[in-house]
């Protein structure tokens, strides 16, 4: 019911205005407390959806969290929520969190609005106390405990897909969706080894929880990937953007929630962007990339990428501009992001031009390539450093943490001096047979699951030609 008949119902009756405030509809549930904040939780996400809420509608809305969360952290809860709706409810926490932090800021704010915003409590969508609540749900649930127990084999928490008949789902599966929101909370401060380290009790490359939720994989994976990106761990950024895209294009034209398809399609397109940045600053990574993926990325992005190997800075900001999260701080907090990213695009600006002409030699003297390049030995031998440099990264190869790994060459083309001649080796950077068939493994299991559970194919008896 929760999958379809909110969005539907909203749809039909509710597309231009509010749906019943939950104090209109109290009574008719019997003033049922656990009932009302529920309903509360669908009445707010719904008004988020189709206006600008209020100042005292986003406390409102704050409050109803506070006491919803309480119930789940101090009550008895004896009730099963469909893991959809526990996952959303979280997901919307952070994003009315995201969206109070923009609208505090906005320079569109009338005297009126402001007056109101200082008049707040100061924890009411303060950072500190969103992230407090999160944690409260993690140590409460002690779902990392499961997760744990779950990784020595003792127990099948997401093959139950965390249901059991002897307790509630609630608080545990609560636990298990609020590491996904502190990890995004970090993305969105800027603090990228903090969102990482967040998800260490997480398995990322193993299916799991948060893989059975369309919107869960698809925003772990982009927030996964974007903080991967900005500690400079592209082939790891890579990997997660690919597995997400590839999800994306199973799951939807089949989904059972169109209204649910424009957020994924959006952030399928922000990936898209994210890979091409990528691309340009280490070129040479498509064996990284399912064949799809790479054919979809040149077909949208060939251009830019190309451009923005040739050194055209603006790109790189108008792809990032376009495909980076909403960040949450001071008026500053974007630009300070991009000011970051921007460090990182010039310490690769060494690798175009360099590349170019390195391509066309096996050996070649250092006098020789500075006179046709026009610099100076010194500069070309500090270039060809700062090349390696960039080109090497810190690789996740197994292990609890997503911040462990091991520095990989991830460059196409390769350099090492022997005295005054620099030798060029091309990499041969392809799909192994192994990382092919385990891939092509994984797609079939994949889609036999999804022919396990769709429906039979039913034909009338009438619709048979004899």
């Amino acid at each position: 019911m929760y999958e379809r008949s909110f969005a539907a119902i909203s749809e039909r009756f509710f597309k231009r205005e509010a749906w019943p405030a939950p104090r209109a509809i109290s009574s008719l549930a019997d003033d049922d407390k656990v009932f009302v904040l529920l309903y509360a939780d669908l009445y707010y996400r719904h008004l988020y959806m189709t206006t600008t809420p209020s100042v005292d509608e986003r406390k409102a809305s704050w409050e109803n969290y506070c006491a919803l969360f309480g119930v789940a952290l101090h009550g008895d809860v004896n009730m099963q929520l469909p893991n959809l709706w526990l996952y959303e409810m979280v997901d919307e926490f952070v994003y009315q969190f995201q969206s109070f932090h923009q609208y505090k800021v906005s320079p569109k704010r009338t005297a009126e609005e402001k007056s109101a915003l200082d008049a707040l409590d100061k924890q009411v969508w303060d950072q500190t106390s969103v992230l407090n609540f999160l944690q409260a749900l993690v140590d409460k649930s002690d779902v990392k405990r499961v997760l744990e127990r779950e990784r020595a084999g003792e127990i099948s928490f997401a093959k139950d897909e965390g249901y059991s008949i002897e307790s509630s789902n609630v608080l545990r599966t609560l636990g298990y969706f609020a590491l996904i929101g502190i990890s995004r909370v970090h993305v969105l401060v800027g603090n990228y080894e903090g969102a990482l380290a967040s998800l260490d009790a997480i398995d990322l490359d193993k299916e799991g929880m948060f893989t059975k939720v369309s919107g869960a994989f698809v925003a772990t994976s982009y927030h996964v990937g974007f903080a991967y990106l900005m500690c400079s761990r592209y082939t790891d950024a890579m990997r997660h953007f690919n597995e997400s895209l590839q999800y994306i294009d199973r799951v939807k034209n089949g989904s059972t929630r169109p209204h649910a398809l424009p957020l994924l399609m959006k952030k399928q397109e922000q990936m898209y962007a994210l890979l091409a940045i990528i691309s340009a600053l280490v070129p040479g990574q498509q064996h990284l990339l399912d064949d799809g993926v790479a054919l979809s990325l040149h077909q949208k992005y060939s251009d830019k990428i190309s451009r923005m190997m040739n050194g055209e800075v603006n790109i790189y900001d108008e792809l990032f501009s376009y495909a980076c999260p909403k960040f949450v701080g001071s008026q500053e907090a974007y630009k300070m992001q991009l000011k970051a990213f921007l460090e990182i695009v010039a310490a690769h600006a060494v690798i175009p031009k360099l590349r170019s002409h390195l391509k066309m030699y096996a050996t070649v003297k250092v006098a020789k390539l500075a006179a046709i390049m026009d610099v100076s030995e010194s500069d070309l031998r500090a270039s060809l450093t700062a090349f390696d440099k960039a080109n090497t990264v810190k690789q996740w190869n197994g292990g609890a943490s997503a911040l462990d790994g091991d520095d990989v060459y991830c460059g196409d083309i390769r350099v090492t001096m022997e005295g005054d001649v620099i030798k060029v080796e091309e990499m041969k950077n392809r799909k192994s047979a192994k990382t092919f068939f385990e891939q092509t493994n994984k797609k079939l299991s994949m889609q036999l699951e999804e022919l396990m559970a769709a429906k039979p194919l039913v034909v009338k008896p009438s619709a048979i030609v004899s």
